[in-house]
C-alpha cells in the first residue's frame, strides 16, 4: 500500500503586475499575510471613525455579533437615542485581500515616484448593508405647530424622587418593530406554491399552518373515557420502516422491557435510561404508550392498555411541576439565582436582527459508521443519553433547570417519600391536579424541594441574607402554613412557628399548553 502524501497550498507570496504607458509590463511580488480581517461596507461616508465604530456598538459589539453566524450586524445612526430603529447588513462570506498602497513622489522630479505595496491580511467575512432604511420614531411631542423633545421626560438619566414619575407627560408610544422585512419583496398577492393551508380540525389544532408529523402518537386527555390499548397501525409501519440497524432494535427490546417494568415514563427519564438517536425515538414511543395531555400524568408516556386513573398504585408515577423560585424572600435575588436560565427577556433582539439558518452541505465526516463484520476499525459513537439529573432529585444537588418536570418516583428523599405515603390505602378519588394524593400535596413538595435547594445555596453562598418564607394556595384555607426553615428536618417540629401569609406566584393549574414544546415535536 502507496505511504499517503500531504500537500502544502498555502500561499505566501502575490506577484501583482502592472501596465505602464510604453506597453511594457512590471511585476512585484508581495509578502501575503495570515491575518483574517473582517469588513464592513458602512452605508455611509466616515469622517470620524470613533463615531462609526459607536454606531454598530463598538469592537464589543461587532465581536458579538462575528460570534453569532445568523445574527445580522445593527447599525444605528443614533446610538444615543433608544428609540433609534437600526439598519441590519447581512453577513457574507469573502476572499478579498486588503492592500495598502503607498505612493512616495520626490519634489525634484514629480514624474518619478515609488510605490510600495503591502497585503494586510485575508478578508473572510464582509458585512453589507442591503437593506432599506426604516421608518424612525423620535420622542418629540407636537402641538400647535412646536415641537417638543421629550427625552429628558421619559428617559431616567439619574435617581429620581417620587415627583419625577407622578409629573404628566405627553402620550409617546413608539412601536417596536415596523416591518419584519427590510428588503423588497415582489408579493403581488400570489400563493406560495411551498405553503400547505391546513383548515382547522381537531387532529391539527397547533395552528392552520402547522402539518402534522407522521408520527403517530395518540394523546390522550384525563377527561377523555378511555385509553387505547394498541397503538396506531401507522406508527408500527413507520417504526419499522427506519429500524433497520441491530442498534434500533436493541433499543426497541429495552424500550418494550422498560414499559413492562414501569408503565409511566418521562422523555427524559427515557433518554437517560436508553441510548437511541432523539428522531428515531419520536418514532419508537408511540408504539409502546400514549400521550397524556393534562392531569396529574400530564406531559407523560403511559403504557397502552394502563389506565392510571383506575389504579392508586399509579400515584408514585404522578408528574410535579417544579420551578425554582426567585425573590429576595426565599434567599436570592434574580442575579444570585444559582442555575442559569435558558433564555433571557432583557436579551431581546428584534426578528430583523437574524437570518435563519441556511442547510448546511454534507460532510463525509458525518456519515455514521457501517455495522456488521466488514467494519475494519471502530468510530467514536455518538452519546445520545442525558444524565441522571435530567430526571432524579436528590438532597444536597440542584436542578439542571430552572423547570423541572419531576415523576413522584423519582423524587429521592425520604422526608417527600412520607409526604406522599400519607393516604397509602385511603385513595378514594384520583383527582385532575393532585391525582390520588391528598388535596395540597403538590404545594406541600414544592415547599420541600425548595427549602432543600435554598439550604445548598446557603453552603455555596453563606453571605446572602436568610428569609423565611410563607406559602398558601388560593381557595384552600384549611390550616395556616408554616414557615419553610432552612433544615428540612426540623419541619415538623417548628408547626407552633406561625408568621402571616403573604400572596405570591401560584402555581399552574395544568394548563395545556405548559407542555407546547414537548407535544409539537410529536405532532
Amino acid at each position: 500500500m502507496a505511504a499517503s502524501r500531504e500537500f502544502n497550498l498555502t500561499l505566501k507570496e502575490l506577484t501583482i503586475t502592472s501596465m505602464t504607458d510604453g506597453g511594457s509590463s512590471s511585476s512585484s511580488v508581495v509578502e501575503l499575510q495570515s491575518n483574517k480581517l473582517v469588513s464592513v461596507e458602512y452605508p455611509a461616508v466616515v469622517c470620524n471613525v470613533d463615531k462609526m465604530l459607536e454606531t454598530i456598538g463598538g469592537e464589543e459589539g461587532l465581536s458579538k455579533t462575528y460570534g453569532h453566524p445568523n445574527r445580522r450586524l445593527e447599525l444605528r445612526f443614533r446610538p444615543q437615542d433608544p428609540f433609534c430603529h437600526s439598519l441590519c447588513g447581512n453577513r457574507f462570506p469573502s476572499s478579498n485581500l486588503l492592500l495598502r498602497v503607498r505612493r512616495r513622489v520626490r519634489k525634484k522630479d514629480p514624474g518619478e515616484a515609488q510605490i510600495h505595496m503591502e497585503i494586510l491580511g485575508v478578508i473572510q467575512t464582509t458585512y453589507k448593508f442591503q437593506g432599506m432604511a426604516d421608518f424612525q420614531c423620535l420622542a418629540v411631542h407636537s402641538e400647535d405647530g412646536k415641537h417638543t423633545s421629550l427625552y429628558d421626560r421619559i428617559i431616567l438619566r439619574k435617581v429620581e424622587n417620587q415627583q419625577y414619575f407622578e409629573q404628566d407627560v405627553p402620550f409617546f408610544l413608539p412601536p417596536a418593530i415596523f416591518s419584519r422585512l427590510d428588503s423588497p419583496v415582489d408579493y403581488a398577492y400570489r400563493p406560495d406554491s411551498h405553503h400547505n393551508i391546513q383548515p382547522m380540525t381537531k387532529e391539527n389544532f397547533i395552528g392552520l399552518n402547522r402539518a402534522r408529523r407522521p408520527h403517530n402518537t395518540i394523546f390522550v386527555s384525563f377527561l377523555d373515557a378511555a385509553v387505547p390499548s394498541e397503538p396506531l397501525e401507522a406508527a408500527t409501519e413507520n417504526w419499522q420502516k427506519f429500524c433497520g440497524k441491530d442498534s434500533d432494535k436493541k433499543a426497541e427490546e429495552d424500550l418494550r422491557k422498560m414499559f413492562e417494568s414501569r408503565p409511566i415514563w418521562s422523555r427524559n427519564a427515557v433518554k437517560a435510561n436508553l441510548e437511541i438517536h432523539p428522531e428515531k425515538l419520536k418514532l419508537v414511543l408511540p408504539v409502546f404508550a400514549y400521550y397524556m395531555v393534562t392531569g396529574p400524568w400530564r406531559s407523560l408516556w403511559v403504557r397502552l392498555g394502563y389506565d392510571p386513573r383506575k389504579t392508586p398504585e399509579s400515584k408514585k408515577y404522578q408528574m410535579l411541576d417544579f420551578r425554582i423560585r426567585c425573590s429576595t424572600k426565599h434567599g436570592y435575588s434574580l442575579g444570585e439565582m444559582p442555575v442559569k436560565a435558558k433564555r433571557s427577556s432583557l436579551d431581546y433582539t428584534l426578528p430583523i436582527a437574524f437570518n435563519k439558518a441556511a442547510p448546511q452541505p454534507a460532510s463525509v465526516m458525518d456519515l455514521p459508521a457501517p455495522e456488521g463484520p466488514g467494519t475494519s476499525r471502530q468510530s467514536d459513537t455518538v452519546k445520545y443519553q442525558l444524565k441522571e439529573s435530567s430526571y432524579i432529585f436528590r438532597e444536597g444537588m440542584l436542578p439542571p433547570h430552572r423547570q423541572m418536570f419531576y415523576q413522584l418516583c423519582d423524587l429521592d428523599v425520604e422526608s417527600i417519600r412520607k409526604v406522599i405515603q400519607q393516604n397509602d390505602g385511603q385513595e378514594k378519588e384520583c383527582d385532575e391536579r393532585d391525582g390520588w394524593c391528598l388535596v395540597g400535596t403538590t404545594d406541600d413538595l414544592r415547599d420541600i424541594i425548595s427549602a432543600m435547594i435554598k439550604k445548598v445555596i446557603r453552603i455555596q453562598r453563606p453571605s446572602l441574607p436568610e428569609f423565611t418564607v410563607a406559602r398558601r394556595r388560593s381557595g384552600f384555607s384549611i390550616k395556616p402554613r408554616v414557615k419553610v426553615v432552612e433544615r428540612v428536618e426540623e419541619e415538623e417540629d417548628n408547626n407552633d412557628e406561625e408568621e402571616d401569609e403573604e400572596d405570591e406566584f401560584q402555581p399552574s393549574e395544568g394548563s395545556e399548553n405548559e407542555m407546547e414544546t414537548e407535544m409539537l415535536d410529536y405532532m
